[in-house]
């Protein structure tokens, strides 16, 4: 049976049986894929939360998908009936086709690193600073080596071509002065480039800090190669150019730590006994669980001619509560003075002087 299997196939036309190769190049690559998928499937289901094997199967399973059919088809391609230029064109196809799978698998695997480290380190606790500084440099980091992997593999793909080989060295030799041009004309571009490594490394700003930036508060929502994006707290997002934060001063108010004080400001008449107030701040503050324990202070800041101000200063542990909590101190503040000193709410006062009327003489 198996000779006749044999002889049927080996009186095939040539058409016929390359197809019939490709064919069982394919089947059996994506049959071993489906077979690693579901094994790895199996494992996954076992496990809650993050689970790095699901990441792989997220992230790897298209490249492998094209890449276990064409390491097959360049194993079979040697039993394949092609005259030779037909052979040459076709392994190299073969080749580009291998390069680009190739560099999809390095690019699925740099997105699971990533979703690795991002698992360890979680942006949902409070003191976050450890995290948010790991994961800025590890996005830059991802699309850094993308942009890399790609060039590469184009590169790679450029160079298996003789002519385009010899038109590259041409070009490197005979165009220098269209090379300073292009130079000076990316001069821009390679500075957003220098300007990204340095912000990765030296973090004047990280993913999810808190800034004010153009007038503006807002967090970082992402940092790509060229620009940041800031999303301000009415749900705009703000755009710009990353050497920005190298060239320009911005306020960061998480560069150390999320922590923050917070003051609301009362303008208040001179009758007003601070002593009651600072009780009263006091004892809102200990109801209160925005409040850290920090800082707690009241002080008479300044003194014009009508009124007294006083500063309320207080702590939290991340800028929207500090917000949070400086609303509600100064809403409940208010009202103690209104409930119980009406009377010192600023006011106008005026010093009426009457002259005695003269009576005529009679």
């Amino acid at each position: 049976m198996w000779n006749n299997i044999y002889n049927t196939l080996d009186h095939l036309p040539d058409f016929f049986w390359n197809l019939l190769l490709v064919a069982s190049a394919l089947v059996v690559g994506l049959l071993i894929k489906f077979l690693l998928a579901g094994i790895l499937k199996l494992s996954a289901r076992k496990k809650e939360g993050f689970s790095l094997l699901r990441s792989i199967l997220r992230n790897l399973g298209r490249p492998v998908n094209y890449l276990l059919p064409f390491l097959i088809l360049n194993v079979v391609q040697p039993y394949m009936r092609l005259s030779r230029k037909d052979e040459m064109v076709f392994d190299k196809a073969v080749d580009i086709f291998l390069t680009l799978a190739f560099a999809a698998l390095l690019i699925g695997i740099v997105k699971v690193f990533e979703d690795y480290v991002f698992h360890v380190y979680d942006l949902s606790k409070t003191d976050n600073l450890r995290e948010r500084k790991i994961r800025t440099q590890i996005t830059f980091i991802r699309k850094f080596m993308i942009s890399v992997i790609v060039i590469l593999a184009i590169c790679a793909i450029l160079l298996s071509f003789d002519h385009l080989r010899k038109l590259g060295t041409g070009l490197l030799t005979g165009v220098g002065v269209g090379g300073i041009i292009i130079g000076f004309a990316a001069q821009k571009s390679l500075g957003n480039l220098l300007a990204g490594f340095q912000i990765a490394f030296t973090q004047p700003i990280r993913i999810d800090d808190v800034l004010v930036v153009e007038e503006e508060w807002g967090r970082v929502e992402e940092i790509t190669l060229t620009y940041v994006v800031v999303s301000i707290w009415d749900q705009r997002s703000l755009i710009l150019p990353i050497n920005y934060f190298i060239e320009k001063p911005f306020q960061n108010w998480t560069r150390n730590s999320a922590a923050i004080l917070g003051t609301a400001f009362l303008y208040l008449d001179y009758s007003m006994p601070i002593q009651p107030l600072r009780k009263e701040f006091t004892r809102l503050l200990n109801e209160n669980p925005l409040w850290d324990k920090r800082v707690n202070s009241i002080q008479v800041t300044n003194a014009s001619e009508h009124t007294i101000e006083v500063r309320a200063l207080m702590s939290a542990t991340n800028s929207g509560n500090a917000f949070d909590l400086r609303c509600y101190v100064r809403e409940k503040l208010i009202d103690f003075v209104q409930i119980n000193y009406p009377g010192c709410l600023p006011k106008t006062r005026a010093d009426i002087k009457t002259t005695p009327t003269e009576h005529p003489q009679n």
